[in-house]
């Protein structure tokens, strides 16, 4: 496995080994035609060419663990955070965490946490990698990068790690993309609409970020609905897989993509600047996150212009 590290300091998560993956070869059960594409359009898919160098110490990573359901469908694997952590306790999340000096590159953060986490095996051969996405930005000054990987071995059972998890379940990857709920809901959720949003103040970007929440059809029982990144990073992926945008639209009116948010946070934010200087990176040299393109269709091609790059400012000192 090649390293993602670039000359000098600092991760160029764009640059990631890329294994040879045909789904028409791969021992996988039964699939519907929507599913095999996505599979197909997932494995193929390139993240484009990013300027931006990110600082290891602010770097972490989520798996976005696939597998195919008794149906063909795909689903994908999502975590209760244990209530005794001191961060995002009882949360509905992605396995995942911070990069550390042993791994060699952002896939292997990811694999390691969800070995760490819910015991899924580092074999590339059962958990193949299907891709890696642009980065995110999360609200604890952390850029995320999701490792995109599909479950093969149907014999795997979980091994939770309960001070880190309180349990594990899965949910339709298409169901990012909808409004309408994949399951009834019970009587007592009648009444609540399985996608929601709010427009929220970033606390990393000037300007309004856009908030998704999708009900996990296990309120009754006490687990959270998914919201926030992990919600972000599943509509992305379902979104590049399936080819297609969601039913409701995504983004806040003048939202900045992630990579301008970013860009943003790299030039401006003082905990980011610490951690570039400190490996080496100047900070103000990063690219302005006006210059940078919006690319969020599905395909990675420009989707229509949007406004509001003006609030990309550095804050008045």
């Amino acid at each position: 496995m090649s390293s993602i590290r670039g000359s000098g300091s600092g991760l160029r998560l764009s640059q990631f080994h890329r294994p040879q993956f045909d789904v028409n070869r791969a021992p996988i059960p039964e699939l519907t035609a929507e599913s095999r594409r996505c599979i197909q359009t997932l494995a193929s898919y390139r993240p484009p060419k990013s300027p931006l160098r990110y600082p290891k110490s602010r770097s972490a990573a989520v798996l976005v663990a696939l597998f195919v359901g008794r149906m063909g469908d795909l689903y994908v694997l999502l975590s209760r955070r244990s209530s005794s952590l001191r961060t995002y306790a009882g949360d509905t999340a992605l396995p995942g965490g911070k990069w550390e000096p042993r791994d060699k590159s952002i896939e292997k953060t990811a694999r390691r946490e969800a070995f760490e986490e819910i015991g899924l095996p580092l074999d590339y051969k059962k958990v193949p990698l299907l891709c890696i996405l642009e980065p995110f930005l999360a609200r604890n000054q952390l850029i995320v990068t999701p490792v995109v990987v599909l479950i093969l071995d149907k014999t795997l059972r979980p091994i939770l790690n309960r001070a880190e998890v309180a349990s594990l379940f899965s949910h339709p990857l298409a169901a990012f993309l909808r409004s309408e709920p994949p399951f009834p809901l019970e009587t007592q959720m009648l009444e609540l609409k399985y996608h929601t949003y709010t427009d929220i103040e970033s606390n990393t970007v000037p300007g309004k970020v856009r908030m998704h929440t999708f009900l996990t059809g296990r309120e009754a029982g006490g687990t959270k609905p998914i919201f926030g990144l992990t919600a972000s990073i599943l509509i992305e992926v379902a979104s590049i897989g399936y080819g297609r945008e969601p039913d409701f639209e995504p983004y806040a009116p003048g939202q900045p993509t992630w990579q301008q948010r970013i860009a943003h946070a790299l030039r401006y934010d003082p905990v980011f600047r610490e951690a570039e200087r400190a490996e080496g990176i100047d900070p103000d040299k990063t690219p302005n996150p006006e210059s940078l393109p919006d690319t969020r269709s599905p395909q990675g091609k420009t989707r229509r212009k949007r406004r509001g790059l003006g609030l990309l400012l550095p804050p008045k000192l």
